[in-house]
Formats: C-alpha cells, structure tokens, sequence
C-alpha cells in the first residue's frame, strides 16, 4: 500500500473513531475479572519466534462484534509504554484478535521486551473496569 493510500486509510479511522466513539459505551466487566498471559513466563528468556498464550478468568472470550455479555477479545500490547484511551477503540499500537484468538506466534528482535493484553468488548473498547493483564518482561536470544 502506498504511503498516500496508508495516510488516508489512517485519517478515516481516526476521524470515524472519533465520531462514533461518542456514541459506542463499554461493555461492563464482572468483578474479579482477570487478563493474563499463560506462557511466557515473566522474565523468561525466548527464541527470536515463540508462541504467547493468552488467558481469561471470570469471562468468556467471543468474536469482535459478538454483542454478549462477560465476553471479550484480547488484545496484545507488544514494547507499549502506556495503556491505550480506555474510552476508545484500540488502535494500530495494539495487536487485535476479533477472531477470539487464545494465541499467537511472535517473532521479535534480540533483547527485552514486553508484553501485556487487555480485553476489547464487541466494539474493541476496553471494558469497564477495564480488564488488563500485568505487563512481563521477556528476553529475546
């Protein structure tokens, strides 16, 4: 795609993000829900290409757009220093799983990095409260 192409592409999410986002309303999280990463481990040290497997306790994991609730979709947050607007869709910095991925397949560059996922309701808002695993640290050899 080319960089014009890629620019107005970004343009109109974001100006239609920001029109709806006045309109759409965050799901409501149970209590004592939690987001969290199964494997890896915090402070393990991995190969260039691994696997990060994603758990859920307290709800259920549905499809982008699948209006039910308790249910929601990760989202993986890869080097990210700061969590997203929890007002707002999640954006380019975040990797999605709509599809109700429970996993996948990471290849990163040599050296730290982290990870962290939060939970996206139909509209990939995070929920309120918002349902956020801690951030890990991992070592790519």
């Amino acid at each position: 795609m080319n960089t014009y192409l890629r620019n107005t592409c970004s343009a109109l999410l974001t100006a239609l993000i920001v029109t709806t986002s006045s309109v759409l309303q965050a799901s409501e999280s149970p209590e004592g829900a939690q987001a969290y990463i199964i494997s890896p481990n915090n402070g393990e040290t991995v190969p260039r290409t691994f696997t990060v497997k994603f758990g859920l306790q307290g709800m259920g994991v549905a499809p982008a757009g699948t209006d039910k609730a308790k249910t929601g979709h990760h989202h993986l947050l890869v080097d990210v220093e700061t969590l997203p607007d929890m007002n707002l869709p999640m954006g380019k910095d975040v990797k999605h799983f709509g599809g109700g991925q429970t996993e996948t397949t990471l290849t990163l560059e040599p050296g730290k990095h982290t990870l962290q996922l939060i939970l996206g309701d139909k509209s990939h808002i995070p929920h309120n409260p918002p349902v956020v695993s801690e951030k890990i640290i991992i070592t790519v050899k």
